[in-house]
């Protein structure tokens, strides 16, 4: 196992989750790595349902991961065409998100959205036409509760059945994944209206309070235990396969669950095929890691 400091060193040469360019990085990385000003950032909120954030300032560059609403982030840069360069709080992933999708932080979220997707309502009723779809894993600060409804601070009205306290957690990550079969595959994505195969894995993890980092090379280093060659004709539920630049959820001792572009969806598949096929493209399975403990 490397030790604490390698990895942190590690941490720091990816840029992925290391806010550092040449022009500009974060105070507190100042004399680790090169950059010809250091700034101390600036803390703000999502205040967008799902806010991408991109590899470049530009709505046409690569989307590298999504914020969801409540989320927080460190803004340390500004292009002059209304994007803003910073990091994530949760996952630590570096990019540009469009500064209209950020404001200064003011409540602390106090419920998270528990459904798929629900609607935010402008007033306590459901015949009105909604105002927003939020999706799962959305922090939100809820006021008041009317009726069938939690209200926002804001004065959005969201049904109670699809609102869980701040700090509930389900208890079977694959029965959270199960959930988005059928999403349509999306480079970046995280939510149901669009995932990729680490995003389904970490969206899942964590609904259980499980932390997870955001890419499955991240993922393949970090999450539970690598299974010796014995181990894997023995899969249990939860168990993850991964590949180069692909991982997948063992749902049972015969099929998976992942987010592939080959079916363009997140589905379910017979485990054996699954390999069969990624292999005939010339890429073997790397690794399997066990989250539960034997």
């Amino acid at each position: 196992m490397p030790s604490a400091t390698a990895s942190s060193e590690a941490t720091l040469h990816d840029p992925r989750l290391t806010p550092a360019r040449g022009d500009i990085a974060a105070q507190h990385l100042e004399g680790r790595v090169v950059a010809d000003r250091f700034v101390a950032g600036e803390e703000f909120e999502v205040t967008d349902p799902v806010a991408p954030l991109r590899a470049r300032p530009s709505g046409d560059a690569m989307l590298l991961t999504q914020a969801l609403l409540g989320e927080r982030v460190t803004i340390y840069d500004r292009s002059d065409d209304g994007w803003t360069w910073g990091q994530l709080a949760g996952d630590h992933y570096v990019g540009w998100l469009p500064e209209s999708a950020l404001a200064q932080p003011r409540a602390a979220p106090t419920h998270r959205i528990t459904a798929l997707r629900t609607f935010a309502f402008p007033g306590p009723s459901i015949k009105l036409p909604p105002l927003d779809t939020l999706v799962l894993g959305s922090a939100v600060t809820i006021g008041e509760e009317d009726r069938i409804f939690a209200v926002t601070r804001d004065g959005r009205y969201l049904p109670r059945i699809h609102v869980g306290d701040i700090g509930h957690r389900e208890t079977d990550f694959v029965a959270v994944a199960e959930r988005f079969v059928g999403t349509p595959y999306l480079w970046g994505g995280k939510t149901s209206l669009g995932i990729d195969c680490s995003g389904l894995v970490q969206i899942a993890l964590l609904s259980c309070a499980i932390p997870c980092p955001r890419d499955s090379d991240m993922q393949q280093a970090s999450l539970g235990r690598c299974l010796a060659p014995s181990e894997t004709g023995e899969l249990q539920r939860g168990d993850l396969i991964f590949w180069k630049g692909h991982v997948a959820i063992v749902r049972d001792p015969k099929n998976l669950l992942h987010a592939t572009a080959h079916f363009m969806a997140s589905v379910i598949e017979p485990i054996t095929d699954a390999i069969h096929r990624i292999e005939r493209a010339g890429n073997p399975v790397l690794m399997i890691r066990r989250l539960a403990p034997d």
